[in-house]
């Protein structure tokens, strides 16, 4: 019986089932001391941080499906060659409110001589498609969306050239409809292979130029951009340039195909959609939807000389006593592009080379804003102008 009482232990100890709580409590208790000393050592902090950010999977985001069609359809259209008629053109569209007030200076510009224009010879050097120079005969095609009253016309050239148009508010999205109605109409036309949006205070120049695209930290550029648009528009990729572009035919049935990304913008950017984001739809979506969809494709700088000197909403308007030859020959000649930001009290500005096919370049091929008071010394000048560069 002590025998028995001697060998018996009682039930057995379960070992294994104490030493799980003892480890899991040690494991916490050193993880938490890790974390105390991380966040009391925050010279260390951005370091650990990173490590551990290193051990982790990169996120990417899955597009939607209404993202993976809108991109099969813009890639499709980029790899299909472009077709090149015969007769290939140049689209001129015209934005106005109602007539043309420098539509004399365009009537000289559109004359037919036995020697080309330079503005032409630059369009036809950026189309590169063996265009015939000893005249620009049939070489273009003109398109005006009036939006509040008909022209009332001096030319023949811009003679029943009117589209069907409606009321365009600046800062809405009815301004970009207005640009998608211009091209619309002239790809309507399958000669067209090269589309130039215009104002109806322009004055035209000799050069190369496409769509401006850049990235404004400010709160006139990425401030503006709007939580509603994600997840398809990022951030990121928000992106401010002028609306005033030349576009290949390509990137003009692109603009038409796109009913995603044009929607975020008719949704949610305009003034007074959010508080303190006046988001202006002409600034933001054609540099963003291109910078996304073939960053590759544009130029970056604009089709346009502009004047931002006064720091305004809208660029400065030259007058008469402005206009010179020299004038004209400093904007022709310009081959740094000028971006401004909304960043800093007076807005910082960014500079880049303006580069085509490797080969740097004067930037602008037109000019605005000009007061209808200088049609007249532009007239004047524009026969020696087109002499001097010729």
């Amino acid at each position: 019986m002590v025998e028995a009482q001697k060998n018996y232990q009682g039930p057995p100890r379960h070992h294994t089932s104490l030493k799980k709580p003892l480890w899991l409590v040690l494991s916490v208790s050193v993880f938490s001391m890790l974390l105390i000393c991380t966040r009391m050592s925050p010279r260390h902090s951005n370091n650990s941080s990173k490590a551990l950010s290193s051990w982790l999977p990169v996120h990417v985001r899955k597009h939607t499906d209404e993202e993976v069609a809108a991109r099969a359809v813009v890639r499709d259209i980029l790899k299909t060659p472009p077709f090149v008629t015969e007769n290939s053109k140049i689209a001129f569209l015209f934005l106005t409110p109602g007539t043309l007030p420098f539509e004399k200076l365009w009537d000289e510009f559109f004359t037919v001589t036995n020697t080309p224009q330079p503005s032409f010879v630059g369009l036809y050097s950026l189309m590169n498609h063996g265009f015939n120079l000893k005249g620009h005969e049939g070489k273009f095609s003109i398109y005006i969306h009036p939006s509040k009253e008909r022209p009332v016309h001096i030319s023949s050239h811009f003679s029943d050239r009117e589209i069907h148009s409606d009321e365009v508010t600046w800062g809405r999205i009815s301004m970009v409809d207005a640009e998608k109605r211009l091209l619309v109409s002239a790809l309507d036309d399958p000669d067209n292979q090269h589309f130039v949006l215009l104002s109806e205070r322009y004055l035209l120049y000799s050069n190369v130029s496409f769509i401006e695209s850049f990235v404004d930290p400010g709160p006139h550029g990425t401030g503006r951009h709007m939580e509603h648009m994600l997840p398809e528009i990022a951030r990121e990729d928000f992106r401010k340039g002028a609306q005033w572009f030349t576009m290949k035919r390509q990137h003009a049935v692109i603009v038409m195909a796109d009913g995603l990304y044009y929607s975020r913008f008719r949704e949610y950017c305009g003034p007074g959609i959010e508080a303190d984001k006046n988001c202006i739809a002409d600034e933001h979506y054609l540099p963003t939807f291109f910078s996304m969809i073939d960053p590759m494709g544009i130029s970056n700088w604009s089709v346009t000389y502009v004047d931002w000197s006064e720091r305004q909403w809208h660029p400065k308007t030259h007058t008469a006593n402005e206009i010179s030859l020299e004038f004209m020959k400093n904007v022709t000649t310009e081959e740094m592009s000028t971006h401004v930001t909304s960043v800093g009290e007076h807005g910082d500005e960014l500079h880049w080379p303006c580069t085509w096919n490797g080969i740097r370049r004067p930037c602008y091929l037109f000019a605005r804003k000009f007061h209808p008071d200088t049609l007249d010394t532009l007239v004047n000048l524009f026969p020696n102008y087109t002499s001097t560069v010729i």
